[in-house]
C-alpha cells in the first residue's frame, strides 16, 4: 500500500508524496500520515512529470524489483543477452514492477498470476503467462517446455520443491519472499549448480532516483489496483492484505 498527496511532507518505506518522499527505517510506523519525518539521505522530489500516485508505488515494492533482478545480473538498458526467467506472483505490487524491469534486462519473462490479471501483465510486457490456479502453471510449466535460467520468486507459498525441476544446470532462484523450507534450501544449495538464494531488499536512495528516471522516460509505471481517500484507509489495508490486489493500493492525503 501506498500514499499520494499534494502536501510537501516526507513519507516511509513504501510511500511516496506529491511534492516529495522517500524512505524511512522499516521497524518505524505512521506513514499513514499528513506529515512524517524521514532522513534527508533517503529521501528525494519527485520529478516533474511524474503523479504523486505513480511515484507512491515505488518503495519499497519498486526497489525489492530492481535489487532481485540486479542479484542476477540484469542491465536495464536492453543491451544485455536476456535469459529465460519466471517471476512468480507477477500481478502484485512487486511482480508488476519486476516483470517491466526484467524485459528493461532484454529477459525472455514468464510470469505467474490469476486468470483474471493475465491481461494486465500481458500489457506491461509479460512474454508468457502462467495461471498457477492449474495443474501446469502451479507446476511453472511454460508452453515451450524451456527451463528457467532464473527465478524470481515473490510469494511466501513458493517451495524450492516446485522450484528445482523447472530451472536449468546451472540456475537459481532469487527468493525475496522466502519461508522456513527455502531458508534450508539457501543453506543446502549453497555450493550446488542449481541454488536458493535468499534477498532481502535494503533502501538505497540512488535506486530510487533511477527508477523515477525510468518512469520519467516512460519506461516504467506503477500498476493500480486502486485508490482511496485517507477517510477510507481501513479498506485501502484490508485489500492490500487480502493478497489479491493487483498492482498497488493507493492511499489519497
Amino acid at each position: 500500500m501506498a500514499t499520494a498527496g499534494t502536501k510537501p511532507s516526507t513519507m516511509r518505506a513504501v510511500q511516496y508524496t506529491g511534492y516529495g518522499g522517500g524512505a524511512a527505517a522499516l521497524k518505524k510506523s505512521g506513514g499513514l500520515a499528513e506529515y512524517v519525518a524521514a532522513s534527508e539521505s533517503i529521501t528525494i522530489a519527485r520529478p516533474a512529470g511524474i503523479s504523486a500516485a505513480d511515484a507512491a508505488g515505488l518503495p519499497l515494492a519498486g526497489f525489492t524489483a530492481l535489487q532481485a533482478l540486479r542479484a542476477i545480473g540484469t542491465k536495464f538498458d536492453a543491451t544485455g543477452s536476456g535469459s529465460n526467467i519466471l517471476i512468480t506472483a507477477g500481478s502484485g505490487g512487486i511482480g508488476t514492477y519486476a516483470v517491466q524491469l526484467a524485459k528493461l534486462g532484454n529477459h525472455n519473462v514468464t510470469a505467474t498470476c490469476g486468470a483474471r490479471n493475465l491481461e494486465v501483465i500481458a500489457n506491461i510486457g509479460a512474454d508468457e503467462l502462467l495461471d498457477y490456479k492449474i495443474p501446469e502453471g502451479a507446476a511453472l510449466k511454460n508452453s515451450s517446455g524451456k527451463k528457467y535460467d532464473y527465478i524470481v520468486n515473490i510469494t511466501s507459498n513458493g517451495k524450492w520443491s516446485t522450484f528445482k525441476p523447472a530451472l536449468n544446470c546451472p540456475g537459481r532462484v532469487v527468493d525475496i519472499a522466502s519461508n522456513f523450507w527455502n531458508f534450508v534450501a539457501s543453506i543446502l544449495t549453497f555450493f550446488s549448480k542449481k541454488k536458493l538464494s535468499i534477498m532481502i531488499a535494503s533502501m538505497e536512495k540512488e535506486d530510487l532516483r533511477f527508477l523515477l528516471d525510468l518512469m520519467k522516460e516512460g519506461k516504467l509505471k506503477t500498476v493500480v489496483d486502486s485508490r482511496h481517500p485517507f477517510e477510507k484507509v481501513a479498506d485501502a489495508w484490508e485489500k492490500s492484505m487480502s493478497g489479491h490486489a493487483t498492482g498497488k493500493v493507493i492511499v489519497e492525503m
